[in-house]
């Protein structure tokens, strides 16, 4: 078991092998969206990283970030699915308890039982629950106020306001509220970005919310590690949504988020998803207004101060 500040080359592409490998297996992400982004991206300044290896297979990993001084440090773990109930997940999180100290906290994405099993028997408690919901594009939707003006975003000319009203709706928000241009720059660098499918919604031209949407899958690839190939079906995601409180109860929330379900639909999608935080009961109002339900659950533990 190694603790590293930094992933060479070698030790990255095993990584990326083990989190599909994961991801295969489970059918969740193991890892966070902004942590992957990072990891293919050659990696963050601030990311701390524990491996275990069987030989030069990666088979264990933590991302470890221990940037946040209020909340307190963070990781994610993740086993190879054949070298789990081997001990791998409990070293690792000794070790990472060992660098983080008894702040740390621990994402368990998709709310696994193993995860469950792990973080209670060393003491974690559940503390943040975030929803995955979903909703068939197959069925109809409702009619749009066409009285709000909605527009789709424009790279670089609308990059700096959006930020400003992203940092403002979402401000206090542990993953979204202090979002800088490099968060954004990388995001629309991906191969799925596409601004037409980045709505913005308008009053007095300037900008009063937004829905911004991604399209996974829906396309043969090869996974790195793994023979042969895999298709997945498409699925698009309401990937963020947000409303300047300024302009809250006027349905901009709506409108602008059934602009992204008939964007997602007129790609040939059946399904779309997002997440949303289990406390957030105006979303969860919406999105179950709008004919989503719940797929899954990602659970965020913190040590047990009792």
């Amino acid at each position: 078991m190694q603790y590293l500040l930094h992933l060479d080359d070698e030790h990255r592409a095993g990584v990326l092998a083990l989190i599909t490998a994961a991801l295969d297996h489970d059918g969740v992400p193991p890892i966070s969206e902004h942590v992957l982004l990072h990891l293919r991206h050659g990696g963050d300044k601030a990311d701390c990283h524990i491996i275990s290896c069987d030989g030069p297979t990666v088979v264990g990993y933590a991302h470890l970030d221990l940037t946040d001084e209020v909340e307190g440090p963070s990781a994610e773990i993740v086993i190879h699915p054949q070298y789990r109930g081997k001990g791998f997940a409990q070293q690792i999180l000794t070790k990472a308890r060992e660098v983080a100290g008894d702040r740390i906290r621990l994402w368990s994405h998709g709310d696994l039982p193993a995860a469950r099993e792990l973080a209670v028997h060393n003491g974690f408690k559940r503390s943040r629950t975030v929803i995955q919901m979903r909703r068939s594009l197959a069925e109809p939707l409702p009619a749009i106020d066409n009285q709000i003006a909605i527009r789709t975003f424009l790279p670089d000319m609308d990059n700096e306001e959006w930020l400003q009203l992203n940092n403002r709706i979402f401000v206090g928000h542990p993953d979204q509220g202090k979002w800088e241009a490099k968060d954004l720059a990388i995001r629309t660098q991906e191969d799925w970005f596409q601004p037409t499918g980045f709505f913005i919604a308008t009053a007095a031209t300037k900008m009063a919310g937004f829905c911004w949407t991604k399209i996974h899958g829906g396309h043969s690839h090869e996974h790195e590690g793994a023979a042969g190939q895999h298709d997945h079906d498409p699925i698009g995601e309401i990937y963020i949504m947000g409303v300047d409180p300024a302009f809250a109860g006027q349905g901009l929330g709506r409108t602008i988020t059934l602009a992204g379900l008939r964007y997602l639909r007129q790609n040939g999608l059946l399904s779309a998803m997002l997440y949303v935080d289990s406390d957030n009961e105006a979303a969860l109002a919406l999105y179950s207004n709008l004919g989503f339900t719940e797929f899954g659950r990602d659970v965020l533990y913190r040590l047990d101060a009792n």
